[in-house]
């Protein structure tokens, strides 16, 4: 590539590297890092884990189970 080419199409360069970084097109991995934790807390705010909804299932079984047989001992009487 000659001087004179160079030359011609610098301008040009330098204007689409400042676009790029002006308009965020690639991310740094400390703007990822944080976008990542405020996903995970945005999750963790919102949804239940596996280990809470099996916990809240078996607690609405032994409820369920006691309301059966509550009902049981009202309709036999």
């Amino acid at each position: 590539m000659d001087k004179e080419t160079l030359q011609k199409y610098a301008p040009v360069a330098l204007v689409a590297i400042a676009l790029i970084f002006q308009w965020n097109l690639f991310v740094t991995p400390e703007k990822l890092e944080i976008k990542h934790r405020e996903i995970l807390k945005d999750v963790s705010e919102t949804y239940a884990t596996k280990e809470q909804y099996s916990d809240l299932k078996s607690q609405l079984d032994i409820i369920q189970k006691k309301i059966d047989r509550m009902y049981e001992i009202i309709v036999k009487k």
